[in-house]
C-alpha cells in the first residue's frame, strides 16, 4: 500500500523533471521566456510533490533521491544552460565557469540536504535552497526582458550567480514554509507567501523577482545581525575579563 501511495508524489516529481528537460530544450532554441516558465512550473510541481508525500504519508528515501535528481536538472542545469546561452557565452571561458560553479554548488547543496534532512533544525534550511536560487535568476531574467526588453546590468547577473552559488553551500539558515498559526512568525511567512502568489498572478514578470530577492536577502541580513550581536557579546566579555 505504501508503494501505491508513493506513486502520487512521484507523478509530480517526474513532472518537475520533465519541466527541467523542456526548459533546456527551450533554452537551446532561444526561447528564453518559455524556458523561464518551465523552470517556474517545475518549482510549483516540486512544492506539490512534497505536500502530497506528507499528506499521503508516503515519504521515502527513494522519493527523496528522485526529487533531488529532478531538482538538480530543473533548478541547477536548466538555469545554467539558459543563462549561458542567453548571456554568459559572451564572457568566453569565464561564462561557462560561472555556469558550472552554479551547477556544482547546487549538486553539493542537494547532497548535503539529503544527508542532513533529519538532523537540521525543523524551521530552517541550511543554506539557500536550490529552487530559490534558480527562481532568483529566472525571475531576474523575466524582469529584465519585461521591463527593458533585454538583459541589463550583465555584471549583476554574474554576481547573483556567484553569490547564490556561495549561499547554497553556506550554513546560513533560511526559513522553511509556515507549518501552523501558532506564532506570529509563521503568520508573517504565510502572508509573505500569499503576497508572492497574488503578485505572480497579477504580473509574474514584474513582481516575482522582488519577492524572491527579499527571501534571499533575509538570510544574509539575519546572519549579519547574528554576527554583529555575537561580536558585541565577545567584546563585552573581553572588556569584563580585562577589568
Amino acid at each position: 500500500m505504501t508503494n501505491i501511495r508513493g506513486i502520487f508524489p512521484g507523478i509530480f516529481t517526474v513532472g518537475n523533471l520533465f519541466c527541467g528537460f523542456l526548459a533546456i530544450l527551450s533554452a537551446f532554441d532561444g526561447q528564453v521566456i518559455n524556458s523561464c516558465r518551465f523552470i517556474l512550473l517545475g518549482f510549483f510541481l516540486d512544492g506539490l510533490d512534497g505536500f502530497v508525500a506528507r499528506v499521503s504519508n508516503s515519504v521515502s528515501r527513494f522519493g527523496m533521491e528522485l526529487d533531488s535528481l529532478a531538482d538538480l536538472l530543473t533548478f541547477g542545469v536548466a538555469p545554467a544552460v539558459l543563462l549561458y546561452n542567453a548571456q554568459l557565452e559572451a564572457l568566453g571561458n569565464w561564462g561557462w565557469m560561472v555556469a558550472f560553479v552554479f551547477v556544482m554548488c547546487g549538486a553539493f547543496r542537494l547532497a548535503r540536504f539529503n544527508l542532513s534532512a533529519r538532523t537540521s533544525p525543523r524551521g530552517t534550511f541550511e543554506g539557500l535552497p536550490i529552487p530559490a536560487a534558480a527562481s532568483l535568476l529566472v525571475s531576474y531574467t523575466m524582469f529584465c526582458l519585461d521591463v527593458w526588453g533585454e538583459f541589463q546590468l550583465d555584471r549583476v547577473l554574474v554576481v547573483m550567480m556567484i553569490v547564490t552559488s556561495g549561499l547554497m553551500v553556506s550554513s546560513i539558515p533560511y526559513e522553511k514554509r509556515p507549518t501552523s498559526w501558532r506564532n506570529n512568525w509563521d503568520r508573517i511567512k504565510f502572508l509573505f507567501i500569499v503576497g508572492a502568489i497574488i503578485g505572480a498572478v497579477i504580473d509574474l514578470s514584474k513582481t516575482l523577482f522582488p519577492f524572491v530577492l527579499i527571501y534571499v536577502l533575509s538570510g544574509i541580513v539575519r546572519e549579519g545581525v547574528h554576527l554583529y550581536q555575537s561580536g558585541r557579546r565577545y567584546a563585552r566579555n573581553i572588556r569584563s575579563n580585562n577589568r
